[in-house]
């Protein structure tokens, strides 16, 4: 009786032991939590990503990697599986770069999202890798290294000993220019002093031509005011138009008495002796007394 109940405890020791290990591998493995797969493709380095290394979202831990493999159509791509949890719901606009985990070296993939294309994105769609923020900066360091190089030996070629020969020539230049300019400007005060007092002179003759130009302005109002020069000027207009058609008779008149004094001018000069015995009668006709045929 007693080896029955002995093995009846070995045997519920060994069912709750096998239990056990079956609840802690389920929840090793995690098979309880569904996932959905995605592929991420890039052109960069992936060093200190391996399988199995965790997926972030948003600083959240949400899947792993599944596998890293070469693209067999173009070789300069790297395709990663990743398996993340379903309920993320993930958009077309994510985005994944790689995080690294303080100074071992270790890389994880962090997705984020732009928010550009809200729609969902579908189960074993691609997402974009990106350069992360220590390979840009590691990026510009070698750019800044490069340009720095070449600033060195455009110094370097800048600081040459004929460079540097003609650079004490122009600084003596420039000193003997300042030397010229401060004799020149020692000149150049007594001109600036004519210019001071043809200044004052300026200041006077602008004073008298606003004098004369307000003298100018009374004279005008006196001008066009009623019974000034313009008005009588007007009116004197005015009666001279009336007396222009007189003028025009009188000149006819004269015109006319011209006309006979000139015809009889002409008579006295082919007869003079008609001023004492008159002017001759008319020569006879054709068929009176004394008509001479031509």
């Amino acid at each position: 009786m007693e080896n029955r109940a002995h093995a009846l405890v070995a045997g519920l020791f060994v069912i709750s032991l096998s239990v056990a290990a079956m609840f802690v591998a389920t929840w090793f493995n995690g098979d309880v939590i569904k996932r959905s797969d995605y592929l991420v493709v890039t052109n960069e380095s992936v060093t200190g990503l391996n399988s199995q290394a965790a997926v972030h979202y948003r600083g959240v831990n949400i899947g792993k990697v599944e596998s890293i493999r070469f693209n067999p159509d173009n070789l300069n791509q790297i395709l990663i599986n990743i398996s993340v949890d379903e309920n993320i719901m993930l958009t077309k606009s994510v985005y994944a770069q790689l995080g690294y985990q303080g100074v071992t070296g270790l890389a994880y993939v962090q997705l984020n999202d732009d928010g550009s294309e809200p729609e969902r994105l579908q189960h074993d769609a691609q997402i974009p890798m990106r350069r992360s923020l220590f390979e840009e900066v590691a990026g510009s360091g070698q750019d800044l290294l490069s340009n720095v190089n070449e600033l060195v030996k455009k110094m370097h070629l800048l600081l040459s000993e004929k460079n540097q020969a003609q650079f004490s020539n122009i600084l003596k230049n420039i000193e003997k220019a300042t030397g010229q300019f401060d004799e020149t400007a020692k000149q150049l005060q007594p001109v600036f002093k004519s210019f001071s007092g043809l200044t004052t002179e300026t200041e006077s003759v602008v004073g008298h031509l606003d004098q004369l130009l307000l003298e100018i302005r009374h004279i005008t109002a006196r001008v066009n005011q009623q019974g000034g020069i313009m008005d009588n000027l007007s009116q004197s207009t005015e009666e001279l138009a009336a007396a222009i058609p007189e003028l025009h008779k009188i000149s006819d008149g004269v015109t006319r008495s011209t006309y006979n004094l000139d015809r009889v001018l002409r008579q006295v000069e082919e007869n003079p002796q008609s001023l004492l015995f008159g002017s001759p009668p008319p020569l006879p006709g054709p068929g009176e007394y004394g008509f001479i045929s031509p």
